[in-house]
């Protein structure tokens, strides 16, 4: 952005950020869990801006979710994930260390509920899930992104607005709810580039949908002709005659100019008519 700024370059900035999925407890359990698998671990081992990088849920509802989450990730990635062939390996070594190191944090070590393996020679970890870690450890503080899925735990799942809402813009909010007011309210009440009700990550693959940032996850949008109407610029051009030429426009402005003036500006017929009248409601 600032190298495009300097030659007055127009961008469409897309960053990234905590993409939440709020988890309602009324789901089709086996049905959410695999699409959480693939909006987590099946995209690049959590590697990429709209994957899903923490869950909020009920107290209530969490150990279902955990034990859902464990039995999609075995029916994907096998009993031991750390074989599989169709899960990512992380990007780079400096990238495994920064990984790793907010697993170690000692806030969140101890709060692994699911996987935790990892072979920093072969660059792998497993996919891994949290429960309640604290809200100031660095896994809650910045993008993860990598295969480590932190579940945040609250009293009523509408608290979880709240919540997101404190944190920086999403690129990317999740919904799984069958409660239509829920949907409602969620859309309505959560700022963030996209959104996907009742899955993860596909709303890019849509064309006819703009993908992009808002705040601290980016600016302006593309996709389809999004991406033709992000880089076009939209010339105005007006056409006049030259009749129609009327004297209100120019000086001087006389007392009887200026009603006129005020009456068009302010807008309605009434006090249109009025003012050539040479009344006012003043």
């Amino acid at each position: 952005m600032t190298a495009a700024a300097k030659h007055l370059t127009p961008v469409v900035l897309e960053l990234g950020g905590k993409c939440p999925a709020v988890i309602d407890s009324d789901v089709d359990l086996q049905v959410t869990a695999r699409r959480i698998v693939a909006g987590k671990w099946q995209a690049n081992n959590g590697q990429a801006c709209i994957s899903v990088d923490y869950i909020i849920t009920t107290k209530d509802f969490a150990p279902k979710l955990i034990d859902a989450l464990r039995k999609g990730i075995e029916e994907c990635f096998g009993t031991d994930p750390m074989e599989s062939k169709d899960i990512s390996r992380i990007v780079s070594s400096n990238h495994f260390s920064r990984l790793q190191s907010l697993m170690d944090e000692y806030k969140v070590y101890n709060k692994i509920v699911v996987g935790g393996q990892r072979n920093q020679k072969e660059l792998k970890i497993a996919p891994t899930i949290f429960l309640d870690v604290p809200g100031d450890s660095q896994l809650m503080q910045e993008e993860i992104f990598g295969p480590l899925l932190p579940i945040i735990t609250v009293e009523n799942v509408k608290d979880s607005i709240d919540l997101i809402n404190s944190k920086p813009k999403p690129l990317a909010a999740y919904l799984f709810t069958n409660n239509d007011k829920l949907k409602n309210y969620f859309v309505q009440s959560v700022s963030s580039g996209g959104m996907a009700i009742n899955d993860t990550v596909l709303h890019v693959t849509v064309s006819s949908l703009p993908f992009g940032g808002v705040g601290e996850s980016g600016m302006g949008s593309y996709h389809g002709k999004f991406s033709f109407d992000a880089f076009s610029h939209k010339k105005a051009v007006l056409y006049r005659s030259f009749s129609g030429d009327s004297s209100v426009r120019y000086p001087p402005y006389t007392p009887e100019k200026q009603k006129l003036i005020k009456a068009v500006t302010n807008g309605g017929i009434f006090n249109i008519i009025l003012a050539l009248m040479g009344w006012s409601r003043d």
